[in-house]
């Protein structure tokens, strides 16, 4: 019988202000470019993160959904919940705060961490920016 392979999604949210903008571009171009979000504001962001694995025999979990929260509400969410992305988060410095470059950002956070769960890896980080918007991640290699 063919191993069964699923999926395992843990959603957290964070508060986080940020501004869009390219110290390369001019004033002009940057406002044009990036619009009302070339000015100081922030989101209430919700994030998805997905693992993915065949179910094991001897437990029947792919990983423990608490170790993904612990992960995600003790380690990497910290970092970013009440903080401004362009000026107090060391991992995007240098990085234009974009919802696309946050959730790679994100991705390269957790990842690592997830490399000591036997039998699962990182799947899909979605990266909510409003309700109605949102960006998704699948690693480097689609």
């Amino acid at each position: 019988m063919p191993k069964a392979y699923v999926e395992l999604t843990r959603r957290e949210g964070f508060s986080a202000s940020h501004r869009l903008h390219n110290p390369a571009l001019s004033a002009e171009e940057n406002r044009r470019l990036y619009g009302i979000c070339n000015n100081d504001h922030g989101h209430n962001y919700e994030v998805e993160v997905t693992v993915r694995g065949a179910i094991p025999a001897r437990t029947g979990m792919v990983m423990n959904l608490t170790d993904l929260m612990r992960i995600l509400r003790d380690d990497v969410l910290p970092q970013v919940d009440h903080r401004h992305l362009n000026h107090d988060v060391p991992f995007l410095e240098g990085v234009i705060p974009t919802a696309e470059n946050l959730v790679v950002a994100l991705w390269d956070q957790i990842q690592p961490q997830l490399e000591r769960f036997e039998g699962c890896r990182l799947h899909r980080i979605r990266l909510y920016e409003s309700r109605s918007s949102f960006v998704e991640y699948s690693g480097s290699s689609g």
